[in-house]
This record gives C-alpha cells, structure tokens and sequence, in this order.
C-alpha cells in the first residue's frame, strides 16, 4: 500500500468548504451522478479529470463515510489497485480571519499481485503524480470558495 498527503489552508469556514467538496454537481463538471438522495455513504458519482499530459481520465467515487463538515472518505476502484481518499478538514484562524485546514490522503491498495508488483516498480513515480493531482484539486478547492463566497 502507498500513501500520498497533502495539506493547505483555505480561507473559507469549514462549513463552506464542507458543502462545496460534497456538491456531487460541482465536482462531476463533466461527469455523471450515479446515484440519488441526500449526500452520505452509498452516493456515487463519475468525473472526469485531467491528466499532466492533458488526456482526460474518467475516475468512479463512492462515499464511504462522511462526517460533516470533518472528514469525507471516497473509495475508488482501479484496474489491479483501489484507492481511498481521505478529506479531513479542521476550523483555523489566520490573520483573524475563519480558515480550514484541508488535509487530503490517497491510499493506493493493491487488489491483485499484480498490482502489488506494479505499486512496488511504480511507486515512488505514481507517488509525485498523485501527489501533484492532490495539490491541483486543493487549489481549486480553494478557488471554488473564492468564487462561491464572491456570489
């Protein structure tokens, strides 16, 4: 198993973060809701994301557990590894202003042998990949909240 975290403060209350990370319509874009009723376990979703090289990859999300406005765990099936996501946000005062720090962790679970070799080879690489991604949706997290709060 590979582990991947990466943390940032948003300027936002955490409550505002909270409900801008569980909109399924925001964070489909140019997906599709799988699933209906109120956001919990069992909600699932596909979105489409961008690849470094600019290909499009289609990724499937389920929610595991979710504990508003604190933590959000979203499996993922992939070809030979799994993948959990972890969000975790906690209230933060900066510059006497209300913030959240985020936290995000994404745990590479191999479900074949295969995929045990793979993650072994390729893990140091997929780690900065994942890793760069992680940053990328923290960042527009955190525009999200800047263009939300402006409306």
């Amino acid at each position: 198993m590979s582990r991947v975290t990466v943390t940032r403060t948003i300027e936002a209350h955490v409550s505002d973060v909270w409900r801008l990370l569980t909109d399924v319509t925001v964070r489909t874009g140019r997906g599709q809701v799988l699933t209906t009723g109120e956001f919990g376990p069992g909600t699932a979703w596909r979105e489409v994301r961008s690849q470094p090289d600019g290909s499009a990859l289609i990724e499937e999300f389920v929610v595991v557990a979710a504990e508003p406005p604190h933590r959000l765990v979203l499996s993922s099936p992939g070809t030979e590894v799994d993948y959990r996501v972890t969000w975790t946000l906690c209230p933060a005062r900066r510059r006497g202003q209300c913030g959240t720090v985020v936290t995000v962790t994404q745990e590479a679970i191999a479900s074949t042998v295969f995929g045990r070799i793979v993650t072994f080879l390729l893990g140091g690489l997929a780690a900065r990949t994942v890793e760069r991604a992680l940053r990328r949706d923290l960042v527009e997290l955190a525009a999200a909240t800047h263009t939300d709060t402006a409306a």
